[in-house]
């Protein structure tokens, strides 16, 4: 996403993922948060068969509930081709799903 943005100079980036079950989030990385971002979503969204959605692996009905609690897309500012992320902020891809191990991020840029 930064190198993205050197393109550019002052505007919004938008991080998207074109998937059922995935999601982009804006989190601390390297603290425990990403673990515990993993474990509360596990305990949220736990992998049996309550789910209506019923195909794919046991329990995979949970992942496609993933994205209404972790959003498909972030946006974030930019001022002169930086990402204004805070110091700890990093953008991440959460996905739990275990059917599809390939995964595609789309980034687009509006100026202003």
């Amino acid at each position: 996403m930064r190198a993205f943005c050197t393109a550019h100079d002052d505007g919004l980036c938008n991080v998207f993922v074109p998937h059922a079950t995935a999601g982009v989030a804006i989190i601390e990385t390297g603290a425990g948060s990403d673990e515990d971002l993993v474990d509360t979503l596990v305990r949220l969204l736990p992998r049996d068969d309550r789910y209506r959605h019923a195909h794919g692996s046991y329990g995979h009905g949970a992942d496609h509930l993933l994205p209404a609690f972790v959003a498909p897309s972030v946006t974030v500012p930019v001022s002169g081709g930086q990402p204004l992320l805070g110091t700890w902020q990093s953008i991440v891809l959460v996905d739990l799903n275990q059917d599809n191990p390939r995964r595609s991020v789309r980034l687009s840029f509006v100026e202003g």
